[in-house]
Order: structure tokens, then C-alpha cells, then sequence
């Protein structure tokens, strides 16, 4: 009898501190789950959209009303439009001479264009010029849309002003079917260029792809958008 009872004595002590266990480990998961001491989740931070460019808005409000008046179009679908800005940069034969000079162009570009151009390589070799097929000669890159805007109300307000001497861009470099381009000695023109990071001088080429049918429309359009042309001799003479 005595040892019955001193095991139902054991069992009952063991319960009662299994429960107690059970007890305080389910307290824990409460004052766990309940996130006493945690840091709270923050919300993931979602990118908006990128903000409409200044010269875009301008074209839309401003230029595009004044084109359809002067020229009579019948539709603002006829107004002409910027299709697409490119940049390049010529290597040459510093590229057989230096083998960082393809990565220091790359580097200026990109700060320039806010884009990551590509390489252009010969297409077959010429020995007059000591050219092999694959060669790299040179690096580009092609801007579309609010990258184009960005970069062309930077060339005309900050960049095209810096120039030594400047007087306005020729308004003869447009190819007959309102495309324009634009020769640029010296990268360092561009704020986004440090002078003392650079390696040389290095010029780059513009070309501006528009829509306009003639060079009369397309010279236009730039004007419009606020590209700094030169004025003839017969216009500053009756200025």
C-alpha cells in the first residue's frame, strides 16, 4: 500500500511540474508572438515613377501649339519630334596603344549620358591603318525617351555655354532630312566630368534623330527647344 501510494505520489509531482513547464513555455510564445522586443517590419520602399523632364513638358505645352500654327498642320501628329540622340567617341589606334584607354572612355560616357555604351569593333581589317577584324575603335551609346530630354536640356543649358569662345552651333550640320549633328572637342565641357579624373582629352560626336520631313522643319524644332545656333553674317549685320 505504501509503495502505491508513494508512486501515485511520484506521478502526481511530475504531472503538476509538466504542466508547469507547458505553462511557462506557452507564456514565452505568447510574449513572443506578441513582438516585445522585436523590431517592427518596415514597408519595402517601392520606386515611383521617374518625374516628367522639363523640356519634355515645354515641348508638349508650349512648342508643339506654336509648330502646328506656323507650319499648318492639319494634326499634332505631323509636329515633329525627337526620335532618338546618339553618342560616340572614336578610340582609334590608343586602343592598340593603351589597353585602359577603353575603359576610361567608358567611364567619361557614362557619367555624360547616365548610360553604359557599348563597344564598336572593326568590321574587317585594313593593314594601311595597322586595323584587325574585332578590333575595338571606338564606344556608343543611343538615348530614348526621358533620358533623351534629360540629356539634351543639359547640353543646352549647362554644357554647350562652357565652351572657350563660344558663339552658337553651326546651323549647316544638318543632313537634309531634318537629322543634326554635332562635333564636341573636349569631354570636360560636361559638369558630370571631373577634369582632374581624366586620363586625356577625348571629343565626342551628337547626332540628333528627329522626324521632321526638311532641315527647315527640324532646324526649327531645335531652335524652339533652345539650341544655341549662330547667326549668319547677314543677320547680325541687320541686327
Amino acid at each position: 500500500m505504501t509503495t502505491d501510494k508513494g508512486n501515485k505520489a511520484t506521478k502526481n509531482k511530475a504531472s503538476s511540474r509538466g504542466q508547469a513547464k507547458s505553462q511557462a513555455g506557452g507564456g514565452k510564445a505568447a510574449r513572443k508572438s506578441s513582438g516585445r522586443g522585436k523590431k517592427p517590419d518596415r514597408a519595402p520602399v517601392q520606386a515611383g515613377p521617374r518625374p516628367t523632364p522639363r523640356l519634355l513638358s515645354r515641348f508638349r505645352e508650349e512648342i508643339t501649339p506654336q509648330l502646328v500654327r506656323e507650319f499648318e498642320y492639319s494634326s499634332v501628329m505631323q509636329v515633329p519630334r525627337l526620335m532618338k540622340i546618339m553618342l560616340n567617341i572614336g578610340i582609334g589606334q590608343e586602343a592598340s596603344q593603351n589597353s585602359q584607354a577603353i575603359e576610361k572612355a567608358m567611364g567619361d560616357m557614362t557619367l555624360i549620358a547616365g548610360q553604359r555604351p557599348v563597344v564598336t569593333r572593326a568590321r574587317k581589317s585594313i593593314a594601311g591603318f595597322k586595323l584587325r577584324e574585332g578590333t575595338p575603335v571606338g564606344i556608343a551609346v543611343t538615348l530614348r525617351d526621358k533620358r533623351m530630354y534629360e540629356f539634351l536640356d543639359r547640353l543646352i543649358s549647362s554644357s554647350l555655354p562652357r565652351i572657350r569662345d563660344f558663339r552658337g552651333v553651326s546651323p549647316e550640320s544638318f543632313d537634309g532630312r531634318g537629322n543634326y549633328s554635332l562635333g564636341i572637342r573636349e569631354q570636360i565641357i560636361f559638369p558630370e566630368i571631373d577634369y582632374n579624373s581624366i586620363d586625356r582629352i577625348r571629343g565626342l560626336q551628337v547626332v540628333i534623330t528627329t522626324t521632321a520631313r526638311s532641315d527647315r522643319e527640324g532646324f526649327r524644332l531645335l531652335q524652339l527647344m533652345g539650341m544655341p545656333f549662330a547667326r549668319s553674317e547677314s543677320e547680325a549685320a541687320a541686327a
